[in-house]
């Protein structure tokens, strides 16, 4: 499995078979759109973006396959609305057939995760998480908590302090994040790939630098 990291919540997850982006409303943040018409888009809120680029685009929960890679979309408060609210964001799980990696994004959720979402979610070893807070996602501490409800492997942390983007809200530095898990990190320059031969019995975070799109 390969992950590029764009800037936001945009990731790319990769396998020989299959691209999928997720969060891709660059465009709208002052950055560059990433996806293509040979990726799949997935969105962990429909409103994110008003015509996503993709081959399909997934923007629900539900149970969805492509390229050998088993998707399943999980219902989830949207961050800030309130408990009366419908769900308004998903929450993906991924299972890579040929590896047997699993894989779980995170997207402006609330950060209280039910029992029942928590048993959908299961295993997983890679988990890309929002970290910058202020209102506007998942805060250091929020996003602490939840990373030990999930116990993976390796962490990504995304939607920190970006220069070249403008979000609505300001987002805190991606060190708060690390401070707030208590974790060891690694900063990876480019692509960063992914073997379950990689992980060691404590789990790390993987700072990737944001590509250009």
């Amino acid at each position: 499995m390969q992950i590029d990291f764009f800037g936001a919540n945009c990731l790319r997850v990769k396998t020989s078979a299959a691209s999928l982006v997720f969060d891709d409303n660059l465009s709208q943040l002052g950055g560059k759109a990433v996806a293509t018409d040979k990726d799949v888009a997935c969105l962990t809120n429909n409103q994110l973006v008003e015509s996503p680029a993709g081959k399909l685009v997934f923007d629900m929960p539900g149970a969805y396959e492509v390229g050998g890679i088993r998707l399943t979309g999980i219902a989830a408060a949207a961050h800030m609305d309130e408990p009366e609210t419908p769900p308004a964001a998903t929450i993906y799980r991924g299972i890579i057939d040929d590896s047997r990696l699993a894989f779980l994004v995170l997207g402006h959720v609330a950060p209280q995760l039910s029992d029942a979402q928590l048993e959908l979610i299961g295993y997983v070893d890679v988990l890309m998480i929002p970290v910058g807070g202020h209102g506007y996602t998942l805060d250091a501490t929020g996003a602490a908590e939840i990373v030990k409800k999930i116990d993976p492997r390796l962490i990504v942390p995304t939607h920190y302090q970006q220069p070249g983007l403008k979000f609505p809200m300001p987002q805190a530095p991606v060190d708060e994040f690390i401070k707030a898990t208590g974790l060891s990190s690694t900063e990876i320059e480019g692509t960063l790939r992914v073997k379950r031969s990689d992980f060691g019995e404590q789990a790390t975070i993987a700072v990737i630098k944001p590509k250009k799109g």
